[in-house]
């Protein structure tokens, strides 16, 4: 705790050094006024909207030591499940893999049809993405798991864009942005290509629109360049609004400037764009000062569109609950996605249940035991 006479000399060194950087939040706001001319208004429109997600991996790791699953679950925003699986740290990846096959090769999986669509040889998750081990290589970092939660969520995109049809037009939402750095080599790209394909096919022989857009409540562009907008007044009250980020102003808020790096730039000598399959733009589906402002990535090849696709997003947004003005089919995906009270619960004595099997008879009455011991550190002391 600071003395009280330490206080005002603490006071003129904030005041000091904030007065020094002043030319930074100059710079913010001088980037700013470059993009403010492109603001647009969103009027409402009406269309099927539809999301998928991927349940939280902090929300749904089944633990008892040494025992760790991780359920891998994959919904959309009917409720309907689109992927099911549980891995541990220890899995054999090179049997994961195969199990994405049937036994003639062809694919099981969403992620089995997204490795054959993309040309993955050999097959395998390691050659998908380097983030996830090999069979023969230790592992001792439990995090490829969430890895392989992030691949199952593109894999069931992927099946959901080029592997159906659709009865109407529909908007599919992502949650988050549409940019990874899980593949290995150009396969995002790849992903990209065919995902393109897929809904140029769709629209020429069912006369289907298709759009594709991510949605991140929080990015690096929100918060580099939030406080200049606010003080600019980008988005003034009256109409829910967007606007696009330039990638020039976009790649300041990374480390790598390759991470803001999109399809127009292939072919230009550079790094290819490996990472990034959509355009960002900032919106606020509100109509006042105070409301959030979301990052949206909208599929490059769509994004002269981008008009008529806010408009889709508004009319999916406006209904938002219980976070306000964020996509209501995003919100309904996280909801059937969740594991949690009941269901964690009955997940969790499916752990008790397969360790208790493990042990012989006369041991068994030992995890019995754990299951009814409460956590002492929980006490409260009067």
């Amino acid at each position: 705790m600071f003395d009280i006479e330490e206080i005002p000399a603490l006071k003129r060194a904030i005041r000091t050094r904030a007065h020094a950087d002043k030319k930074l939040l100059d710079e913010l706001r001088d980037e700013v006024h470059s993009f403010a001319c492109e603001v647009r208004t969103i009027k409402p429109r009406s269309t099927t909207a539809v999301s998928l997600v991927a349940s939280d991996g902090g929300n749904n790791k089944l633990t008892f030591d040494p025992f760790y699953v991780q359920l891998v679950r994959v919904m959309d925003s009917y409720g309907k499940q689109l992927c099911l699986d549980a891995v541990s740290p220890t899995t054999d990846t090179e049997e994961l893999s195969k199990n994405q096959f049937n036994s003639d090769g062809s694919p099981r999986t969403a992620l089995g049809k997204m490795m054959i669509g993309l040309g993955v040889e050999p097959p395998t998750l390691n050659r998908l993405s380097y983030m996830i081990p090999d069979g023969r290589t230790i592992r001792d970092k439990p995090e490829w798991v969430l890895v392989y939660r992030d691949l199952c969520e593109w894999a069931v995109l992927y099946e959901r864009i080029c592997h159906n049809s659709f009865a109407t037009d529909t908007l599919i939402v992502r949650d988050g942005l549409l940019r990874s750095t899980i593949f290995r080599g150009e396969f995002f790209m790849a992903w990209r290509k065919k995902i393109e394909e897929a809904i140029a096919r769709i629209y020429n022989q069912d006369h289907r629109q298709v759009f594709l857009v991510g949605v991140a409540k929080h990015s690096k562009v929100i918060t580099r360049y939030q406080l200049a907008m606010a003080i600019e007044g980008i988005f003034p009250s009256g109409e829910a609004q967007y606007v696009h980020i330039p990638r020039e102003l976009e790649a300041k808020s990374y480390i790598r400037d390759i991470y803001a790096r999109g399809p127009e730039t292939e072919g230009d000598n550079r790094e290819a764009p490996k990472f990034v399959a959509g355009d960002m733009y900032l919106v606020r589906f509100g109509r006042r000062n105070g409301d959030p402002v979301w990052a949206v990535d909208i599929l490059s090849r769509q994004s002269q569109k981008a008009s008529e696709i806010f408009g889709y997003l508004l009319s999916d947004a406006i209904d938002g609950f219980p976070v306000p003005f964020y996509p209501r089919c995003l919100q309904k995906a996280h909801e059937h996605a969740q594991v949690v009270d009941f269901d964690l619960e009955i997940f969790q004595d499916e752990i008790f249940a397969a360790v208790r099997n493990l042990l012989p008879p006369e041991k068994q009455n030992i995890i019995d035991s754990f299951r009814f011991k409460s956590d002492l550190s929980r006490a409260r002391y009067g």
